[in-house]
């Protein structure tokens, strides 16, 4: 199966949806614009790129913001199996504080980190998991 980065670019259509479903999974996480802006790797300035993703317009078509929106929708697979029967919580944990992560939310480990916060959050909840 792979990461979204392991396929190919997908058509500008795709992309759209892609860049909505996003935007939505960060809304649903209750993320300020700057955080948004951080986990997507763009510039906390750069505002009108959220708006227009949120608008569908298609998501960049660098491999640096596949990995990214990769990572992040496998992030709230994850916590949706972890947490099925408690939406609340599953939406609630990338801002709360963990031990794991020195006592840091997982939103500010990718702050921190950048993609590679990511695969931090990503791989605790692989094993999380049992994967």
């Amino acid at each position: 199966m792979g990461t979204i980065a392991d396929r190919e670019v997908p058509a500008s259509q795709d992309r759209g949806a892609l860049a909505k479903k996003v935007i939505i999974l960060l809304d649903h996480w209750k993320l300020s614009t700057e955080d948004q802006a951080a986990l997507l790797g763009i510039t906390a300035s750069n505002r009108a790129a959220l708006s227009n993703y949120r608008r569908g317009k298609p998501i960049g078509t660098s491999r640096d913001q596949y990995e990214r929106v990769g990572h992040l929708l496998e992030i709230h697979k994850n916590l949706r199996l972890l947490f099925p029967q408690n939406r609340e919580l599953a939406y609630r944990w990338m801002t709360t504080r963990n031990k794991a992560f020195d006592n840091l939310t997982p939103v500010e480990v990718v702050k921190e980190l950048g993609v590679s916060g990511l695969l931090m959050v990503r791989g605790y909840l692989d094993r999380a998991q049992g994967q």
